[in-house]
C-alpha cells in the first residue's frame, strides 16, 4: 500500500483490474466459441438430414402376368427397371401370391426410385448414366416423378439397398435394451444408495465401496463392454447381440450414476425429518421408506433419467457384445438379435453411398431429439416435485 495526498492506494490495483477484464474476455470468448461449434454442428445435421425426410417415387405401369411369378423383371418395362428400387421390383411376385386377383391386370403405382435417382432429383451428387438420366427427365416432364415423405425410414429395418434402409429395427432394439437396463439398474441402484446412505456403518469397508462406485462412474465405457462380454456371453451363455445382453451391459454402466445421484438426493433430505420420525416412535426402516424416500424420490428419478439418457448414446460397449450386427427385421423379444440407434448410425456412417449420409444425419437428429426430450423430462420433474426447505 502506498500513500499519496493522504490517500492510501494499491499499486497493483490497475493491474488486477486489467487481469480481471482479460479473464472476463477469455470466458466470454470461450462461451461464444462453444455455442458457435454447437450451432455449426446442429446446422450441419439439419442441412444433411432434412433431405432424407423426402424420398423419390416414380409412377409406373405394372402388368401382373404369370411370367412375373417366374421372373420379377417381366412385370416392368426394361427401361424403367434401372431407375426403380430393386426392393420394389422383387416384391411384385409376393404381391401376386398374396392377391391372385392381380393376375392379367395392369396397375399404375408409385414405386420407390433407386438411390441414385433420388440423389439426382434432390440435386445432390449422383452416379447416373446419361441414358438413365434422360429416362428420369422424361418421366419428370410427364409428372411421374415426385418427392414424398420418406415413410421407409420409420417403417423398415436396415438394408443393403440404400433407399430401402430404415431405423425401425434399431428403435425397437433400443426400447428393449433400455427396458432391460432400467429394470435391472434402477432397483439395484436405489437400494444400494439407500443402504449406503441410511444403514451402512461408516467403516473402511463401506468407504472402499464408495470409492469404487465413484471410480466406476468415470472409467471408459468400452471396459463395461468387455465386462459384459466376459460375464453375460462367455460365462452365462446369453445370446449374443440380444437386447438382454446389451441391457445388462448398459445397466452395469448406469448403476454408478444412479447410486451417486440417489445418494445425493437422500442426503438432501434434512435430518429434522428423520428426527421427527424417531420422535414419534417410528423405526429406522419406517422413517426411510415412509418419509425420507418419498421426499428424495424426485431427485432419484431425475438422476435415473439422466443415467438412462447417457446409456442411450453409448456405442462402444454395445459393439463389444455384438449389437452392431446387420438386423433387417425388428426383434420381438429381448432374446432375439437386435441393434440400437447409435450402432445403426455408426454402421450407416461407414457406408460409401451418398444416401447413407442423409440417413446418418437424420438418425442423429432422431437420437438427439430423444436425448433432449429425456433431459427435458428430468428437468421438468425436478422443478415440479422439488421440495424447498
Amino acid at each position: 500500500m502506498k500513500r499519496k495526498n493522504n490517500i492510501f492506494y494499491d499499486k497493483t490495483l490497475s493491474k488486477r483490474h486489467k487481469s480481471a477484464k482479460r479473464f472476463k474476455f477469455y470466458a466470454i470468448f470461450s462461451l461464444v466459441l462453444s455455442i458457435s461449434f454447437l450451432v455449426f454442428f446442429l446446422c450441419d445435421m439439419f442441412v444433411k438430414g432434412l433431405p432424407a425426410l423426402k424420398q423419390t417415387y416414380i409412377k409406373v405401369d405394372i402388368t401382373y402376368t404369370s411370367k412375373c411369378m417366374k421372373s420379377y423383371r417381366a412385370c416392368i418395362d426394361k427401361k424403367l427397371r434401372k431407375v426403380i428400387s430393386r426392393s420394389e421390383i422383387r416384391s411384385i411376385p409376393l404381391k401376386i401370391e398374396n392377391n391372385p386377383k392381380l393376375l392379367n391386370t395392369t396397375v399404375s403405382k408409385w414405386l420407390l426410385a433407386n438411390h441414385q435417382v433420388d440423389q439426382y432429383i434432390k440435386g445432390h451428387y449422383y452416379k447416373l448414366k446419361s441414358k438413365d438420366k434422360r429416362i428420369v427427365d422424361t418421366l419428370n416432364k410427364e409428372n411421374r416423378v415426385e418427392l414424398n415423405f420418406n415413410r421407409v425410414f420409420l417403417t423398415k429395418g436396415d438394408s443393403k439397398i440404400p433407399e430401402f434402409a430404415g431405423i425401425k429395427s434399431a428403435i425397437i432394439g433400443t426400447i428393449f435394451t433400455l427396458l432391460v437396463t432400467m429394470l435391472v439398474a434402477f432397483p439395484i441402484g436405489v437400494m444400494t444408495a439407500i443402504y449406503l446412505e441410511e444403514f451402512a456403518p461408516n467403516n473402511k469397508f463401506t468407504q472402499l465401496i464408495e470409492v469404487n462406485i465413484n471410480n466406476l462412474a468415470s472409467i471408459p465405457s468400452i471396459l463395461f463392454g468387455l465386462l459384459g462380454l466376459a460375464i453375460f456371453i462367455n460365462l452365462f451363455g446369453f445370446p449374443r447381440s440380444s437386447a438382454l445382453v446389451g441391457g445388462l451391459t448398459l445397466s452395469l454402466m448406469t448403476l454408478p450414476i444412479i447410486i451417486v445421484t440417489s445418494r445425493a438426493a437422500l442426503r438432501s433430505v434434512p435430518d429434522s425429518i428423520r428426527q421427527a420420525g424417531y420422535g414419534i416412535g417410528l423405526t429406522k426402516v419406517q422413517v426411510v421408506l415412509d418419509h425420507v424416500l418419498p421426499l428424495a424420490f424426485p431427485g432419484i428419478l431425475t438422476g435415473s433419467i439422466i443415467g438412462l439418457a447417457n446409456a442411450i448414446g453409448e456405442t462402444a460397449p454395445l459393439i463389444i457384445v455384438g449389437m452392431i450386427a446387420f438386423i433387417p427385421d425388428s426383434p420381438t423379444n429381448i432374446f432375439e438379435a437386435a441393434t440400437v440407434m447409435p450402432a445403426q448410425i455408426f454402421t450407416w456412417a461407414g457406408m460409401p453411398e451418398r444416401s447413407y449420409i442423409e440417413k446418418t444425419a437424420l438418425g442423429i437428429m432422431t437420437l438427439l431429439t430423444i436425448l433432449i426430450s429425456l433431459n427435458s423430462i428430468a428437468i421438468y420433474l425436478r422443478k415440479k416435485f422439488e421440495t424447498k426447505w
